[in-house]
Formats: structure tokens, C-alpha cells, sequence
């Protein structure tokens, strides 16, 4: 698949692009596959991400590095190119994977925040990718994304989405969206099975709880890194699988974080 110019302006200009039918039905079969024999026996970064009454919120990440059809997905099908595509990169890096799954009735919300602060990467070409495997919808936990926000020039604190008070950066603190929802124009794309979202690092966004009673929302997401994104180890960040061995500033290929896609030419 090949994104549109138009498809990569919106992605440069509001920071998010809905790309439809990105992924067919074979690559969607398995990874609904991974993510149940996952969430039956999750890898070592799990995380139980629940703090209503209801429901689960189950999370995990650098998953990978242990399920061949996770890493048969990112090295196979036609994710990575996508991204360099939406990057305008020669190559990308992942950074790692993600599960998120919200089953039905699960009260918790996705508070409002941006990706790159909780990761040891400095750089603009950082793109998380959010592929759907059930489909989505506002009552099913679709992500609201405030376009434009990737160019306010700032970065925001990270808050945990476990309730505690891990991270520590001098940072600012994120202003309280719901109340500023008046001020901004936020998208909330649908997304068919199969359709995926590719947003910045720095677009603020959020998403609500799953209230639907008859549908999972099990999403698949890919962080990757551009040409220009070195590796920046900070303290009270979001915890890596491993030390990646690199240096402050170099480049971030290595086994923990590597080249996926590699422009020919």
C-alpha cells in the first residue's frame, strides 16, 4: 500500500492520518491470533491498566521480542514502509510494540497526554502507528486526537497511566484539555478492521473507556523512528525491555531498536 500525498500532508499538518484498509485480512487473523495466546500468557511487561469498576484494560509491550507472529508482523507486512512513507524517512527503526486492549464495559479512559516524553528517543520523525483489530467507534474507545498539537513546540510531563508517580522530568504539565475542548479541532476517527492510524510523537490525544457490552476493542500498535531519531536515555522514563547498549546521541540501530525498512537506493 502506498499513502497519497494528500494522506502525508495530514499526517504533517494535523499530526494524524486515518489510513483505511491498510492491512488485510491474513495479517489480521494472526494478530488476533498473538493477541489472545498474549493475553493468556503475557511476556514480562504486562500491565493491568484498569481503574474503574468493570471490564479489563490489558496492556503490554515489547511483545515482539517473544511472539513470532508479532515480529512476523513487523519485519513482513507493510507496516514499516507505511511509516517511512508517512515520515518521509530513507529508513525506520521500531521502537517497540504495544497490545492495548479494552474489553467490553471497561470504564477506564486513556487519559489525555503525548507519546514522546515516556521514551529515550529525541527526534521528529516518531510516529506511533494504532492498527484495529475489532472495529472501533466512539462508544468503543476511539482515539480523539488534537490536530496541530505536535507543533505547539512543547513538551509535556508524562503522567502514569497506572495511578502512581513514577515519572519525574522537569516538564510542563499538559493544560486540562476537557477544558479547553472548545479551543481545538479534535478528530476521532472510526476505524474498520484492518485500518490503522499513524499519529506523532507529540500530537496530544486521548481516548474513553469501551462502554459497549458486545465489542472488544483490541488494538495493535508500532512506534517507529525516522532518520533524524537518536537515542536519548533519561531517568523516570517509560523502562525499555533492555539497555540497548547505545550511547547518548547515536543512532538508534541495535537489536532492541532495529532498522525495519531501508529505502532502496
Amino acid at each position: 500500500m502506498t499513502l497519497s500525498e494528500d494522506q502525508v500532508r495530514t499526517y504533517e499538518t494535523d499530526g494524524v492520518v486515518h489510513v483505511k484498509g491498510a492491512f488485510g485480512q491474513d495479517w489480521i487473523d494472526k494478530l488476533r491470533a498473538a493477541t489472545e495466546a498474549e493475553m493468556a500468557d503475557p511476556g514480562p511487561m504486562v500491565l493491568d491498566l484498569e481503574r474503574g469498576q468493570g471490564g479489563r484494560f490489558f496492556g503490554n509491550t515489547f511483545v515482539w521480542h517473544h511472539r513470532q507472529a508479532f515480529r512476523d508482523f513487523v519485519f513482513d507486512s507493510p507496516a514499516a514502509e507505511l511509516a517511512a512513507q508517512a515520515l518521509r524517512s530513507d529508513k525506520v527503526n521500531v521502537l517497540f510494540d504495544q497490545l492495548l486492549v479494552k474489553e467490553p464495559g471497561t470504564e477506564t479512559e486513556t487519559m489525555w497526554h503525548h507519546d514522546q516524553p515516556y521514551w529515550p528517543v529525541w527526534g521528529d520523525q516518531v510516529v506511533t502507528m494504532w492498527i484495529a483489530l475489532d472495529p472501533v467507534t466512539p462508544e468503543s474507545g476511539a482515539v480523539e486526537y488534537v490536530c496541530g498539537s505536535h507543533k505547539w513546540g512543547v513538551r509535556f510531563k508524562a503522567k502514569s497511566f497506572t495511578g502512581d508517580d513514577r515519572y519525574k522530568e522537569d516538564l510542563p504539565e499538559l493544560p486540562d484539555m476537557e477544558a479547553e475542548r472548545d479551543k481545538h479541532r479534535i478528530v476521532q476517527p472510526s476505524l474498520a478492521v484492518g485500518d490503522c492510524t499513524l499519529h506523532h510523537g507529540l500530537t496530544v490525544h486521548h481516548a474513553p473507556g469501551n462502554s459497549r457490552s458486545d465489542r472488544r476493542r483490541r488494538g495493535y500498535i508500532i512506534r517507529w523512528c525516522g532518520d533524524d531519531v537518536t537515542y536519548c536515555p533519561r531517568p523516570n522514563i517509560q523502562p525499555m525491555l533492555r539497555d540497548p547498549g547505545l550511547d547518548s546521541g547515536a543512532a538508534l540501530d541495535s537489536a532492541l531498536f532495529p532498522v525495519v525498512y531501508r529505502r532502496a537506493g
